[in-house]
Protein backbone atom coordinates (compact mmCIF):
# COMPACT_ATOMS: atom_id res chain seq x y z
CA UNK A 1 0.00 0.00 0.00
CA UNK A 2 2.35 2.82 -1.05
CA UNK A 3 -0.26 4.97 -2.35
CA UNK A 4 -3.17 5.43 -0.31
CA UNK A 5 -5.78 7.64 -1.13
CA UNK A 6 -6.15 10.85 1.41
CA UNK A 7 -10.17 10.30 0.74
CA UNK A 8 -12.41 7.41 1.73
CA UNK A 9 -15.38 6.73 -1.24
CA UNK A 10 -18.55 8.80 -0.34
CA UNK A 11 -16.65 10.96 2.41
CA UNK A 12 -19.37 12.78 4.30
CA UNK A 13 -18.56 15.56 7.12
CA UNK A 14 -17.26 14.58 10.13
CA UNK A 15 -20.66 14.23 12.52
CA UNK A 16 -21.07 11.31 14.26
CA UNK A 17 -24.18 8.97 13.87
CA UNK A 18 -26.21 9.07 16.58
CA UNK A 19 -25.45 5.61 18.49
CA UNK A 20 -28.23 5.18 21.39
CA UNK A 21 -31.33 5.35 19.00
CA UNK A 22 -29.98 4.18 15.73
CA UNK A 23 -28.56 6.47 12.66
CA UNK A 24 -31.48 8.44 11.88
CA UNK A 25 -31.06 10.23 8.93
CA UNK A 26 -27.84 8.70 7.86
CA UNK A 27 -27.56 6.26 5.08
CA UNK A 28 -25.60 2.92 5.94
CA UNK A 29 -22.94 4.14 3.07
CA UNK A 30 -22.62 7.84 4.78
CA UNK A 31 -22.10 5.70 8.21
CA UNK A 32 -19.68 3.75 6.63
CA UNK A 33 -17.82 6.67 5.30
CA UNK A 34 -17.74 8.52 8.73
CA UNK A 35 -16.34 4.97 10.36
CA UNK A 36 -13.59 4.82 7.63
CA UNK A 37 -12.83 8.36 7.98
CA UNK A 38 -12.23 8.03 11.95
CA UNK A 39 -9.69 5.88 11.10
CA UNK A 40 -7.98 7.45 8.40
CA UNK A 41 -7.58 10.91 10.69
CA UNK A 42 -6.77 8.33 13.70
CA UNK A 43 -9.88 9.30 16.16
CA UNK A 44 -9.70 6.62 18.59
CA UNK A 45 -12.82 7.63 20.18
CA UNK A 46 -14.90 7.99 17.53
CA UNK A 47 -13.78 4.57 15.99
CA UNK A 48 -14.62 2.75 19.77
CA UNK A 49 -18.10 4.23 19.79
CA UNK A 50 -18.90 3.11 16.09
CA UNK A 51 -17.37 -0.55 17.04
CA UNK A 52 -18.97 -0.44 20.29
CA UNK A 53 -22.25 -0.23 18.38
CA UNK A 54 -21.46 -3.01 16.05
CA UNK A 55 -19.83 -1.78 13.03
CA UNK A 56 -17.53 -4.45 11.26
CA UNK A 57 -13.79 -3.61 12.63
CA UNK A 58 -12.91 -5.48 9.00
CA UNK A 59 -15.24 -3.60 6.97
CA UNK A 60 -13.78 -3.31 2.73
CA UNK A 61 -13.18 0.45 1.53
CA UNK A 62 -12.59 1.45 -1.71
CA UNK A 63 -9.75 -0.07 -3.27
CA UNK A 64 -10.21 -2.95 -0.57
CA UNK A 65 -8.66 -1.04 2.18
CA UNK A 66 -9.84 -1.55 5.87
CA UNK A 67 -9.94 0.65 8.79
CA UNK A 68 -6.52 -1.09 9.96
CA UNK A 69 -4.92 -0.23 6.93
CA UNK A 70 -6.18 3.23 6.84
CA UNK A 71 -5.59 3.51 10.45
CA UNK A 72 -1.96 2.61 10.35
CA UNK A 73 -0.71 3.77 7.24
CA UNK A 74 -1.56 7.13 8.58
CA UNK A 75 0.19 6.72 11.60
CA UNK A 76 -2.25 6.70 14.23
CA UNK A 77 -1.00 4.28 17.06
CA UNK A 78 -4.13 4.84 19.11
CA UNK A 79 -6.59 4.11 16.38
CA UNK A 80 -4.58 0.90 15.59
CA UNK A 81 -4.92 0.21 18.88
CA UNK A 82 -8.65 0.37 19.39
CA UNK A 83 -8.75 -1.79 16.06
CA UNK A 84 -6.67 -4.37 16.92
CA UNK A 85 -8.14 -4.41 20.29
CA UNK A 86 -12.00 -4.98 18.41
CA UNK A 87 -10.75 -7.76 16.38
CA UNK A 88 -9.29 -6.37 13.28
CA UNK A 89 -7.52 -8.73 11.46
CA UNK A 90 -3.77 -7.71 10.73
CA UNK A 91 -3.38 -9.85 7.75
CA UNK A 92 -5.88 -8.65 5.73
CA UNK A 93 -5.08 -7.10 2.14
CA UNK A 94 -5.81 -4.28 -0.21
CA UNK A 95 -6.94 -4.64 -3.69
CA UNK A 96 -2.66 -4.66 -4.49
CA UNK A 97 -2.03 -7.13 -2.19
CA UNK A 98 -0.36 -4.55 0.58
CA UNK A 99 -1.51 -5.58 4.52
CA UNK A 100 -1.31 -2.78 6.95
CA UNK A 101 2.21 -4.12 7.99
CA UNK A 102 3.61 -3.58 4.27
CA UNK A 103 2.28 -0.02 4.44
CA UNK A 104 4.16 0.55 7.88
CA UNK A 105 7.28 -0.86 6.87
CA UNK A 106 7.59 1.08 3.59
CA UNK A 107 6.65 4.08 5.64
CA UNK A 108 9.07 3.14 8.99
CA UNK A 109 6.36 3.48 11.68
CA UNK A 110 8.14 1.34 14.13
CA UNK A 111 5.80 1.37 17.01
CA UNK A 112 2.75 0.82 14.99
CA UNK A 113 4.75 -2.00 13.13
CA UNK A 114 5.89 -3.47 16.73
CA UNK A 115 2.21 -3.69 17.82
CA UNK A 116 1.08 -5.37 14.15
CA UNK A 117 3.41 -7.97 14.97
CA UNK A 118 2.41 -8.55 18.14
CA UNK A 119 -1.11 -8.58 16.97
CA UNK A 120 0.29 -11.69 14.74
CA UNK A 121 0.72 -10.06 11.35
CA UNK A 122 1.89 -12.04 9.02
CA UNK A 123 5.96 -10.89 8.16
CA UNK A 124 6.10 -12.47 4.81
CA UNK A 125 3.22 -11.30 3.43
CA UNK A 126 3.42 -10.58 -0.46
CA UNK A 127 1.75 -8.27 -2.10
CA UNK A 128 0.63 -8.46 -5.84
CA UNK A 129 3.89 -8.19 -6.92
CA UNK A 130 5.33 -10.46 -4.60
CA UNK A 131 7.00 -7.93 -2.50
CA UNK A 132 7.01 -8.27 1.39
CA UNK A 133 7.02 -5.92 3.91
CA UNK A 134 10.73 -6.53 4.05
CA UNK A 135 11.18 -5.81 1.02
CA UNK A 136 9.43 -2.78 1.46
CA UNK A 137 11.52 -2.13 4.26
CA UNK A 138 14.71 -2.25 2.52
CA UNK A 139 13.60 -0.23 -0.82
CA UNK A 140 12.64 2.77 0.97
CA UNK A 141 16.00 2.47 3.33
CA UNK A 142 14.41 1.82 6.40
CA UNK A 143 17.10 -0.61 7.83
CA UNK A 144 15.60 -0.07 11.78
CA UNK A 145 12.49 -1.41 10.07
CA UNK A 146 14.42 -4.33 8.14
CA UNK A 147 16.15 -5.53 11.15
CA UNK A 148 12.68 -5.25 13.65
CA UNK A 149 11.18 -7.38 10.58
CA UNK A 150 14.18 -9.28 10.63
CA UNK A 151 14.10 -10.38 14.10
CA UNK A 152 10.19 -10.92 14.11
CA UNK A 153 10.99 -13.58 11.62
CA UNK A 154 10.88 -12.55 7.85
CA UNK A 155 12.76 -14.33 5.23
CA UNK A 156 15.26 -12.21 3.41
CA UNK A 157 15.59 -14.50 1.21
CA UNK A 158 11.94 -14.21 -0.81
CA UNK A 159 11.66 -13.03 -3.95
CA UNK A 160 9.14 -10.32 -5.38
CA UNK A 161 8.02 -10.26 -9.16
CA UNK A 162 11.44 -8.60 -10.70
CA UNK A 163 13.34 -11.91 -9.02
CA UNK A 164 14.79 -9.64 -5.89
CA UNK A 165 15.02 -10.38 -2.48
CA UNK A 166 15.84 -8.04 0.45
CA UNK A 167 19.56 -9.37 0.13
CA UNK A 168 19.64 -7.97 -3.30
CA UNK A 169 18.15 -4.99 -2.69
CA UNK A 170 20.46 -4.19 0.10
CA UNK A 171 23.15 -4.71 -1.67
CA UNK A 172 22.06 -2.45 -5.07
CA UNK A 173 21.33 0.27 -2.13
CA UNK A 174 25.58 0.08 -1.07
CA UNK A 175 24.40 -1.31 2.51
CA UNK A 176 27.25 -3.71 3.62
CA UNK A 177 25.90 -3.94 7.00
CA UNK A 178 22.18 -4.47 6.36
CA UNK A 179 23.68 -6.82 3.34
CA UNK A 180 25.88 -8.64 6.23
CA UNK A 181 22.21 -9.07 8.48
CA UNK A 182 20.12 -10.13 5.77
CA UNK A 183 22.70 -13.09 4.66
CA UNK A 184 23.24 -13.98 8.33
CA UNK A 185 19.74 -14.58 8.56
CA UNK A 186 19.36 -16.03 5.55
CA UNK A 187 22.31 -18.69 6.44
CA UNK A 188 20.37 -19.36 9.24
CA UNK A 189 17.23 -20.59 7.48
CA UNK A 190 19.91 -22.73 5.12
Amino acid sequence: MTEVSSRTPSEQGTAAPATGGGAQGFTREQIEALFLNAAREGDADMLARFLQAGMDPNLRAEKGYTPLILASYNGHKDAVSVLLSHGAKPDLQDEKGATALAGVAFKGDMPIATMLLEAGAGVDIPNAVGRTPLIFAVMFGRDDMALLLLKAGANPTVRDGEGLNAIDLARRQGKPALEEALKAVAASLS
